[in-house]
């Protein structure tokens, strides 16, 4: 795979973010939000929580129950109002209001996983980071980068095979990409702007 090459592509097509250009915190709880939840209705609710929550004291000082209200649109929203209530007390208490920019501090956080912890390192802190979730585990597959099992060996492989100057460009991307075109089922393969470059595409042929 011409890794260069498909990075290139994918930046004409999809012009990414700045990254590090968001507040972290914002990053970090709407990201814990988005697990298993549609991104629209994640962003729905993360809107309503910040109206009135804007940062971690005053998160940390919310009543469950109002948070419960606001988030109530996303899966599992009871266990994560808890999660993000008490994630608010830990980065307020522990670091003085401000986000960790260090992996291992976010992944002792309750709810925070690798993709969580990525994410913020990458959209909050604009570190060179690979954060996968589902989309990026299958786009990484479909095109033969990797040939892994899980999320976690998925990050693992692409931090091999990918130079860590497209590192922080992966997420975004692939996200997009397997949100319009490369989705998990009907595909549009022959809008692919990387087709030439796909296995599945060649196999075909």
């Amino acid at each position: 795979m011409q890794i260069d090459a498909l990075i290139a592509r994918l930046k004409e097509q999809y012009p990414p973010g700045k990254f590090g250009s968001r507040d972290p915190f914002h990053v970090l709880i709407a990201t814990v939000l988005s697990q298993r939840t549609r991104d629209e209705v994640t962003d729905r609710a993360a809107d309503k929580l910040f109206s009135k929550y804007r940062t971690p004291e005053e998160l940390a000082c919310a009543d469950v129950r109002d948070i419960e209200n606001l988030i109530r649109e996303v899966g599992f929203y009871r266990v994560k109002a808890l999660r993000v209530k008490e994630i608010a007390r830990i980065i307020n208490n522990d670091y003085g209001g401000k986000v960790p920019a260090d992996i291992e501090a976010l992944l002792m956080l309750p709810g925070v996983g690798r993709k969580t912890a990525n994410c913020v390192l990458v959209y909050g802190f604009g570190k060179d980071e690979i954060a996968v979730d589902t989309h990026v585990h299958r786009i990484s597959n479909r095109l033969g980068l990797v040939s892994t099992k899980t999320p976690e060996e998925t990050e693992e492989e692409l931090r091999r095979v990918i130079p860590e100057r497209h590192w922080k460009y992966v997420n975004e991307l692939f996200v997009r990409f397997g949100q319009d075109i490369c989705r998990p089922a009907g595909r549009k393969c022959d809008q692919c702007p990387v087709s030439e470059l796909c296995p599945d595409k060649r196999k075909k042929q």
